[in-house]
């Protein structure tokens, strides 16, 4: 399959300008790391932003940084934490670039605190499938004008415009964390040390659950901010919990999905008084759960491929009475087959109006995303 590696933005104008000409689907890249995700895509042309790695500018005083999209989260935080700044996106796997982050919304447990890449966005330039350039935002955070057209991209999975820079919020990196961890061995005690600890007065800068198809499972905490203040909610948290520990690093597994090559990963969301429901039925269909418990968005692994259809049925069933949702995130092709990757999606009618509004030949990622967009 035809690449091109386009170094800029107005390069990769002019590949869209070429393929539109051509007629030629196109799907945008990074480093590959969640080019699985969604539905097959077959395109006649791969436009691979690797090549686009460059930070453009990092205004620190400001806490703003401008990036390329082909530049590894690892990188900018390695960048902006030479001025003790940082992006508050986990990065979930590793080698993931900017753009590949903002297309497909991945986040990790500090999304309790600052959200996703959605709520950190503050500019963004796009390239349309007719090769058009379009900026929306800026390099000052009470600047939103055109900041709806940021929201668009973020999650879109490269089915709207081919994101080529990105401007975000920063935070300074917090003089001291600590990670305070508590064994759980049912569901219940899973669901009531989240919400002892997010209904505390602790402000957690992140709690994860770690739920295994079988045997016990870990609740872990991220405390963060200034070294005395720490220190007294990390012993205020050690009373709350009983029988906690305490580190200076984060769990070696820490913002990771719990699925690895061949087995099928899923998303769950749900409020967070149904927690306890979706871990017991997680575990009742033999799922290996990890995720922000205190933001009611979970990641699970099934190993089987055959009991991913009803595994899926009875997971949709207890998360949607919880307000949530499941989706298939990354699968083997047999199992995407035969399954119904999004579930059913409310707003799909607006969804496609606004596909056809940005690329209405359907030449971006086509089929990728929900509905078929």
């Amino acid at each position: 399959m035809p690449v091109v590696t386009p170094g800029s933005t107005d390069e990769v104008a002019e590949v869209m300008r070429d393929a539109a000409a051509r007629k030629l689907t196109v799907v945008p890249t990074g480093r590959g790391t969640k080019l699985g995700w969604g539905l097959p895509v077959d395109p006649d042309l791969h436009v691979d932003l690797s090549g686009m790695g460059k930070v453009l500018d990092h205004q620190a005083g400001d806490l703003i940084v401008d990036v390329q999209a082909g530049v590894r989260l690892s990188d900018l935080q390695q960048t902006v934490g030479a001025a003790e700044q940082r992006l508050l996106v986990d990065e979930t796997v590793p080698g993931a670039t900017i753009g590949g982050t903002v297309a497909t919304n991945a986040s990790g447990p500090r999304r309790l605190v600052a959200g996703t890449a959605r709520d950190l966005l503050i500019g963004v330039t796009v390239v349309r499938a007719d090769g058009v350039v379009a900026r929306a935002g800026g390099r000052v955070v009470k600047n939103v004008a055109g900041y709806d057209l940021g929201k668009l991209m973020v999650g879109s999975f490269g089915t709207l415009a081919v994101v080529t820079e990105a401007v975000f919020r920063l935070h300074p990196v917090p003089e001291a964390r600590r990670w305070v961890g508590v064994d759980v061995d049912t569901a219940e005690r899973a669901h009531d040390v989240t919400h002892a600890v997010v209904h505390s007065q602790l402000v957690p800068a992140a709690v994860e659950v770690e739920w295994p198809a079988e045997g016990g499972g870990t609740v872990v905490v991220e405390i963060a901010g200034r070294s005395e203040g720490v220190a007294r909610r990390v012993r205020d948290l050690e009373e709350i919990l009983g029988g906690a520990t305490v580190a200076d690093v984060e769990p070696a597994t820490w913002s990771s999905y719990p699925w690895t090559s061949g087995s099928t990963g899923l998303k769950l969301t749900c409020v967070l008084s149904g927690l306890r429901d979706v871990l017991t039925v997680a575990r009742e269909v033999g799922a290996h759960v990890r995720g922000s418990s205190g933001a009611g968005v979970l990641y699970a692994a099934l190993e089987d491929a055959d009991a991913v259809p009803g595994a899926l049925a009875r997971l949709r069933e207890v998360c949607a009475r919880h307000e949530g949702t499941v989706v298939v995130v990354d699968a083997p092709s047999e199992v995407k087959r035969a399954v119904d990757v999004w579930g059913p999606i409310p707003a799909l009618d607006l969804m496609r109006r606004v596909k056809q509004q940005f690329d209405p030949d359907h030449r971006l990622s086509p089929g990728r995303f929900v509905g078929g967009l």
